[in-house]
C-alpha cells in the first residue's frame, strides 16, 4: 500500500499588511496613500511660496516676485468682485503684514506638510487661509457687486474648499507618520505634553 506525500501547497487567504497609525490600525497601502496625499499637498502650498517669491515664471513673472518688490495679495485682494467682505480684502491689499503673514503660511504649512510634523497646526492654519481665500471668491455668488455674472463653475466645492477638507483629513489620521517625521516630532518633550501641537 502506497502513500501519497500530503499537500503542502494550500493557497492561504492574503490579508492587508496593517500598521499602526496613532492607536489605529490601517493597511500600509492606505498609509502610503496618505503620505502621497499629504506630500503632494504640502508641495501645493511650498510652490505657492516659492513661485510668489523668486518668480520662477509660472504665476509670477520675475518682475512681480515679492523679493523685487512685488506684493504677493495685492492682485488677489484687490480684484475682489463680490462679496461681504469686499471692502476689507480691498483694504489689506497689499499691506506688509498681509503680504507677511501669507507668505509664511504658505512656507510654514508647506514645510510642515512634507515633513509631516505638527499636522494640527498645519490643519487649522491651512483651512484659515483656504477659507480666506474661499470668501474673497465667494464662488456661491452668481453676480459681483457691479452686477455681472461672476462665472463661478461651482457654488459650494471649489479648490479652497477641497483643500481644506484634505487637510482636515491628514490631521486626523495623523499621516505624518509614514514616509515623514511625524514619529520624531511626537515624541519631542514640548509636543508630547501639548497634544495640540502635534
Amino acid at each position: 500500500m502506497t502513500q501519497t506525500a500530503a499537500r503542502t501547497n494550500h493557497t492561504r487567504p492574503s490579508y492587508p499588511e496593517m500598521v499602526e497609525v496613532s492607536g489605529s490600525m490601517i493597511t500600509s497601502t492606505a498609509a502610503k496613500a496618505l503620505a502621497v496625499l499629504r506630500i503632494s499637498t504640502g508641495f501645493v502650498f511650498l510652490w505657492a511660496f516659492l513661485d510668489k517669491t523668486f518668480g520662477l515664471h509660472y504665476a509670477t513673472p520675475s518682475a512681480k516676485a515679492w523679493i523685487n518688490g512685488g506684493s504677493p495679495t495685492k492682485g488677489f485682494l484687490a480684484s475682489v468682485e463680490v462679496g461681504p467682505l469686499q471692502s476689507f480684502f480691498h483694504a489689506i491689499a497689499g499691506t506688509w503684514w498681509a503680504n507677511g503673514l501669507f507668505m509664511l503660511g504658505l512656507l510654514a504649512i508647506g514645510v510642515a506638510l512634507i515633513a509631516g510634523v505638527a499636522m494640527r497646526i498645519a490643519a487649522i492654519s491651512g483651512v484659515v487661509m483656504l477659507a480666506m481665500m474661499w470668501l474673497a471668491e465667494v464662488p456661491f455668488a452668481q453676480f459681483t457687486s457691479a452686477g455681472e455674472p461672476t462665472g463661478s463653475p461651482n457654488p459650494f466645492a471649489d479648490s479652497h474648499y477641497i483643500y481644506a477638507v484634505v487637510l482636515i483629513v491628514l490631521a486626523a489620521t495623523y499621516a505624518g507618520t509614514t514616509w515623514g517625521l511625524g514619529r520624531t516630532w511626537a515624541r519631542l518633550p514640548f509636543v508630547h505634553r501639548n497634544r495640540w501641537a502635534q
